[in-house]
């Protein structure tokens, strides 16, 4: 058995330089990265000049568009978390981790990052090459765990965010499933009657003559039946209609500040807008801030991940005043955007250097207070949904018997 003088990087991105005893060079390679190095050079021990390593192939990438599912993201950071509390290797936990994941965008991603990583690169910088699989705020916070080497730690509080965030999500989701359903089966069955019963009673209208016309109910259930027939085609344009110029006018900052502006305002449902991006506001710095990010920073990751445009003026204004020597309570208090109390209890922790953990805290309770909201919303649907159908199906059915009314009148007096 011969002895190979090799040279590597570890996985923190340090140069080795050791000696293993193998049989040729291949099985010395095998071993190298066994110890969880990537070898750059591997020559027999004796011998002059470096014989390079062989190159690894690279494994094929799966066809893959659009970005990374929240679900599978927030999966592999706990996943991962997890693999380094445990005291793996940064290395092979992303190899056990890629190769655990099904074919998609994240498993291409982590290919390039384990190749970057093997190459010396740090896990953020690696991650940052791929913002549909890590966004900004998931690599400052990766770089501040590596900075701070706790980056286990780190992942746990970024997994716990995640989740955090998805739960806050189904929940909204799951309650607007069956307004949704109701609403969109209410609307069909309209559609049938006004295509094909409404227009088998006009015919037996027109066979008999009214005194005095059609009665104006029946008279405006006649024209909408005819409307919708004629123009059947911009029922489904009216939504995607309505869909494309929502993504036109979010496009540009001015269009999204409307829109939040307007959707902030609205009743019930601004309650619960307004409270769900504070909830994201808070919970975003509170991450950032525990996990050692510089406030300004922090700042900067949270009005640009935050989601709402009038947030994040808002919060632009907090950064310029804090660059300014201001803390951060006194331009949050100026801005309106959020509550007394919060404004107050951000106070508290700036004096007790608690700001991260009241923060949280702000998050846990503006959760709370989003899903009281939608489940007040959704008992306040109900009745609403129930008058507008029971009002809209009374109005058809009595425009379409009137004219019956009045003709049986009109016999009855003939005889």
């Amino acid at each position: 058995m011969a002895t190979f003088q090799y040279e590597a990087m570890d996985s923190r991105g340090q140069e080795v330089r050791a000696e293993v005893e193998a049989v040729n060079q291949e099985e010395a390679i095998t071993k190298i990265r066994a110890l969880g190095h990537f070898p750059t050079q591997v020559r027999p021990k004796g011998k002059k000049g470096p014989a390079p390593a062989a190159e690894p192939k690279k494994k094929a990438r799966s066809f893959a568009i659009g970005r990374v599912n929240a679900k599978q993201l927030t999966q592999f950071t706990r996943q991962m978390s997890t693999l380094q509390d445990a005291g793996l290797p940064i290395l092979r936990s992303l190899r056990i981790l890629e190769g655990q994941t099904k074919p998609g965008v994240l498993k291409n991603s982590l290919m390039d990052v384990i190749e970057d990583v093997e190459a010396g690169s740090t896990l953020s910088e690696a991650m940052e090459k791929h913002p549909k699989a890590f966004d900004r705020l998931y690599v400052h916070t990766v770089r501040a765990g590596e900075a701070g080497g706790v980056l286990d730690q780190i992942l746990r509080k970024l997994a716990e965010f995640m989740e955090k965030a998805q739960a806050l999500k189904r929940r909204i989701v799951g309650a607007m499933v069956y307004p949704v359903m109701v609403v969109g089966v209410a609307v069909l069955i309209l559609v049938l009657i006004m295509w094909f019963i409404v227009p088998r009673f006009q015919e037996i209208f027109m066979r008999f003559e009214i005194k005095g016309g059609l009665p104006a109910p029946t008279q405006i259930l006649i024209n909408v039946s005819n409307t919708v027939r004629d123009f059947w085609y911009l029922i489904p344009l009216v939504p995607i209609g309505l869909f494309v110029a929502l993504r036109m006018l979010k496009a540009s900052n001015f269009g999204r500040y409307g829109i939040d502006w307007i959707k902030m305002k609205l009743p019930i449902v601004g309650s619960v807008v307004n409270r769900q991006a504070i909830s994201r506001f808070a919970r975003t710095l509170g991450t950032l801030i525990s996990a050692g990010v510089p406030i300004l920073e922090a700042l900067n990751i949270t009005r640009e991940t935050v989601g709402n445009e009038v947030v994040s003026r808002a919060l632009l204004q907090v950064h310029d005043s804090i660059r300014e020597g201001e803390s951060i309570a006194g331009p949050l208090r100026t801005s309106g955007i959020v509550d007394p109390i919060v404004v107050n209890m951000v106070d508290v922790g700036e004096e007790t250097g608690e700001l991260d953990k009241m923060l949280i805290k702000v998050a846990d309770t503006y959760d709370e207070e989003v899903d009281h909201l939608v489940g007040s919303l959704m008992n306040a649907m109900e009745p609403v949904m129930i008058i507008f159908l029971g009002g809209t199906i009374g109005f058809i059915v009595v425009s379409l018997f009137l004219p019956l009314v009045v003709l049986i009148k009109e016999v009855g007096g003939r005889h």
